[in-house]
Order: structure tokens, then C-alpha cells, then sequence
């Protein structure tokens, strides 16, 4: 008999967590589908095993794991378009986001992945979701509340600028440094998806939550092309499958986990903040000279991506 072929899928947050899930729903259909074929495991957490969470691009890149996530920001230095998806306020809604990911947009972003980073197949994009401003000092509701304010952020060129243009002071660390630096206080804020959050504690720390979804980030499905190629048609195939379903359920357990941890922060004593239409302008137009460039930059085809 021979031997199953091992896929190990790696993250970096419990086994709880929607993306964890999301790999859990696709290890569970191609087991389903292949039986004792394939031998599925889970490394939910590398952080648990010393690694950072960037450490996930590089793991999965050279066959240490088989498939991981990670949001796309963490590879901009490598393919610089993806800078772009970083862009403050450019989605309408969820719904819109959703369709461009799906659509030409997230067309663009894979064939400039695997272009510049061969050793990856992309499968899809988990959702991050829209992100929001929490501090420890004091309601924000416009751009000038942050002046001043020391604010954690992933790292990526188009983050850091865009809270430079909101007039904060920027810290690009990765997230266990990061989680160190909110707990100890030294950064007063940080910007995450309200179910972020709350599973890395800072609601245990910060009062203060504004609603900004300033951005809308992805987490690229990155599998490892040469183990990919080496499979045989009917695995390959039923992998494309299985993360499609996965990324369809990942979405819908995002938005449930949003509305959980709102709850989670206000129960904890925390302050949602909700931006009026007017206010929210104001964060967008503060912003707008990363449109004007990356129009620039990338040009108006791009743009009509969104569409």
C-alpha cells in the first residue's frame, strides 16, 4: 500500500478562530473525498512553536507546510501590487469587497503572486475583514483625535503612511511583538477587525473602540507549488474545490465572530464608537493622497478592477 501524501496546513491563532475553521472545512472535505489518500494535519498556532506570524509565508514558500494563510499585506515588499488592496477606505461595503476579491481584482492579485513568488499556488482569500481603531486614551472620531497617538499596525509601507496622514505615530510590528507592545502600553492604539481584537486581548486594555473600517484586508490561501504539481489531477482539482467552500464558510463565520465581539467588548466595559457619514469623510479625505498616487502608480486599469 502506498503511503498517504501529508498535507500540513498552518496558521497563526487557535484552533477557534474563523480561519482556523476555514482550514479545518477544507482538511475535513479532502478526507471526506480521499479517505486514508491523504494524512491532514493542523499546526493552528506556529506562534505556540516560537515562530512569527510572517513566519507563515516563508513555511509554506519552501514545503514546511503545505498550506497556510497570512494576510496580504505581509507580502507587499515581494509584489508590490498588493499594496494596492492595502488602500484605505476602497471598498463600499462588504459585499463590494467580497465581489472584487472574487472577481477581477483578486484575478489581478494571484496572477502577481505567483508571478513574482513561483513557489506558491493561490487558492483564494480568506476574509480579514474591515478594520477599526482601539486606543487606551480617549474617543476618536476624527483624524485630528489621533494626533499624537502611538498606534500598532501591521507591518506594510501603505499602513504606516496612511496613520502617518491621519497624524499618528506609526509602530510596524508583527503581532506577538505587537500584542506585547499594547498590553505593556507602549503604543496607546492598535487597528484590527473588532473579532481580532478580542481574541489578542486588547479590549482587556483599551476602552476606547471607533468603527473606522478604515480598510479591508485578505488572508491569501498559499500552497506550496511544488507538493501542489506533484499530486495527482483529482487531489489538485478537489483542493481548488475544498478551499472555495472553506472561503465561503470562513466569510459567514467572520461576520458572526464581528457581532460576538462586539458584544465581548462592550460586556468588558469597552466604548464602541460608531462614525457618523460626515465623520467618516473626513478620515477618507485625509487619506486621499494614497489614492491620487497609487493612480498613479498602478493606473486607472486597476481601478476598474473594483468595478
Amino acid at each position: 500500500m502506498s503511503q498517504p501524501i501529508q498535507i500540513r496546513m498552518g496558521g497563526y491563532g487557535p484552533a477557534s478562530t474563523t480561519c482556523s475553521r476555514g482550514m479545518k472545512v477544507m482538511g475535513d472535505r479532502l478526507a471526506r473525498d480521499f479517505g486514508a489518500e491523504v494524512d491532514v494535519k493542523y499546526i493552528w498556532n506556529v506562534m505556540d512553536l516560537g515562530y512569527q506570524g510572517g513566519d507563515l509565508l516563508w513555511m509554506a514558500e519552501h514545503g514546511i507546510l503545505t498550506l497556510s494563510y497570512q494576510s496580504t499585506s505581509y507580502l507587499a515588499d515581494r509584489v508590490p501590487e498588493l499594496a494596492f488592496a492595502d488602500l484605505p477606505f476602497l471598498f463600499d461595503d462588504l459585499a463590494h469587497a467580497r465581489a472584487a476579491m472574487d472577481g477581477g481584482l483578486g484575478a489581478y492579485l494571484t496572477r502577481k503572486i505567483e508571478e513574482r513568488v513561483p513557489g506558491y499556488k493561490v487558492l483564494g482569500y480568506f476574509e480579514n475583514g474591515y478594520r477599526h481603531v482601539s486606543n487606551r486614551l480617549r474617543p476618536i472620531r476624527a483624524p485630528a483625535d489621533l494626533a499624537g497617538v502611538r498606534t500598532r499596525l501591521m507591518p506594510g509601507e501603505t499602513h504606516n503612511r496612511s496613520f502617518t496622514l491621519l497624524g499618528a505615530v506609526p509602530f510596524s510590528l508583527d503581532l506577538k511583538p505587537g500584542l506585547e507592545a499594547i498590553v505593556s502600553g507602549k503604543v496607546d492604539a492598535q487597528e484590527n477587525p473588532l473579532a481580532n481584537t478580542v481574541d489578542y486581548g486588547a479590549h482587556k486594555v483599551h476602552r476606547f473602540h471607533t468603527l473606522t473600517g478604515h480598510c479591508y484586508l485578505s488572508r491569501g490561501i498559499y500552497l506550496n507549488r511544488a507538493q501542489y504539481e506533484s499530486w495527482p489531477k483529482r487531489l489538485r482539482e478537489a483542493i481548488h474545490a475544498a478551499a472555495r467552500e472553506a472561503i465561503l464558510a470562513q466569510r459567514e463565520l467572520a461576520v458572526e465572530e464581528e457581532a460576538a465581539a462586539r458584544r465581548a467588548i462592550e460586556a468588558a466595559g469597552g466604548e464602541v464608537i460608531e462614525l457618523t457619514p460626515s465623520e467618516r469623510a473626513q478620515w477618507a479625505q485625509a487619506v486621499k493622497p494614497l489614492h491620487d498616487e497609487a493612480r498613479g502608480r498602478f493606473g486607472d486599469a486597476v481601478f476598474a478592477l473594483l468595478r
